[in-house]
């Protein structure tokens, strides 16, 4: 029942984002909705979405706490793995902003580095999604 109510919720903030945002960017927001309640079954506990640096030179989708981490999470959405896993789309300048930010806000919550982790979560759309998360999918040089 409650997964029930959870697509209907989704259907109607889909159809919300469609009317002031591109197909493109309202399927990706649909794909951060999914990775959220993934990871919140998961036990990670969602602290904030969608952080950005006050010069728009990074954002990270999702950070939240798995135990004593601090996690910042990359969603990456495909229609399809036709060509490839979501995650392929992670260049080094994608990663090297997504640093940046989450440096930023560890700084900010006095979080130490060693406390710090780095995660993808892809989403296929289809009947239902696929998720899958890739816990540590790359390390940070700071």
């Amino acid at each position: 029942m409650l997964g029930l109510l959870y697509r209907f919720a989704d259907s109607l903030r889909q159809h919300g984002r469609k009317q002031h945002m591109t197909p493109e960017h309202a399927l990706g927001r649909r794909g951060e909705d999914i990775a959220h309640r993934f990871l919140q079954r998961a036990g990670i506990v969602i602290v904030a979405r969608n952080y950005r640096l006050n010069t728009g030179a990074g954002e990270i989708d999702l950070v939240g706490w798995d135990r004593d981490n601090l996690v910042f999470i990359e969603v990456k959405s495909r229609q399809s793995e036709e060509f490839g896993s979501p995650d392929r789309a992670i260049g080094p300048e994608k990663r090297w902003r997504i640093i940046r930010a989450a440096h930023e806000f560890a700084r900010h919550a006095e979080v130490p580095c060693s406390k710090v982790r780095f995660d993808v979560v892809n989403v296929v759309f289809g009947v239902p999604p696929s998720v899958t998360h890739l816990r540590d999918a790359f390390r940070t040089p700071f």
